[in-house]
């Protein structure tokens, strides 16, 4: 089973969102499944600054008094599946070259690894994603070699996730027509997998249980 996960290194539900999948993989695998993930990217907000500027003032300047109460919940959520997110120490920063370095990655078996990584640097640590040198140190922690290639694909399948209709993740596509959307349960993936390892071949994308939570086009995260 071929599972592309359409996310943003700097939306939280698709970090959260990824473990609880991962895990819901593993129990697939461990039945004898076979499923192959690829890490498709998605840019919440383009426009954000290369340089890099702390996160809490950027999110209270969009959304005001509501900052607090969204970093508030996904925090917790984080935290009940053993992610750490500091918001205090978060820099909002563009993510293109995130998104290139894990389509490097993917080339090299280790994608979702670099996705990971990626993921923890930004929310945890604090690192800026989009320094070049940050992003250098970390593909030399996970193993990947970076070709300084990549940029053209990333935006091949930017354009791919607007033409296919999506505007939030992370965004689950099942064999290239069924979707998942949002940061589900990992009994929901179970279920969706079980689900579509018997119903390939049905198209067109197929729209499998509720709406999860996630973070859309305008940059807001489910509260």
């Amino acid at each position: 089973m071929k599972v592309e996960i359409f996310s943003d290194v700097v939306c939280p539900w698709c970090y959260i969102g990824h473990a609880r999948f991962a895990r819901a993989a593993e129990r697939f695998r461990a039945k004898g499944g076979t499923i192959e993930v690829t890490m498709r990217p998605y840019q919440l907000n383009p426009d954000a600054p290369v340089e890099g500027e702390p996160l809490i003032p950027a999110l209270e300047r969009k959304f005001g008094p509501n900052a607090r109460q969204m970093v508030e919940r996904v925090v917790g959520a984080a935290t009940a599946e053993g992610l750490e997110l500091n918001y205090d120490k978060a820099v909002n920063a563009a993510t293109f070259e995130a998104h290139r370095l894990i389509e490097v990655a993917t080339r090299q078996g280790l994608g979702g690894e670099m996705a990971e990584r990626l993921f923890r640097a930004y929310f945890a640590e604090g690192r800026n994603v989009a320094d070049p040198g940050v992003l250098g140190e970390l593909a030399a922690e996970v193993g990947v070699r970076d070709s300084g290639e990549g940029g053209e694909e990333v935006r091949e399948q930017l354009a791919r996730a607007r033409s296919l209709g999506i505007s939030g993740v992370p965004l689950f596509l099942f064999e290239g027509k069924y979707a998942v959307s949002g940061a589900q349960p990992e009994d929901a993936f179970s279920a969706a997998i079980d689900e579509v390892a018997e119903r390939t071949g049905q198209t067109p994308i197929t729209r499998l249980g509720a709406q999860g939570d996630g973070c859309d086009d305008d940059g807001y995260c489910a509260v």
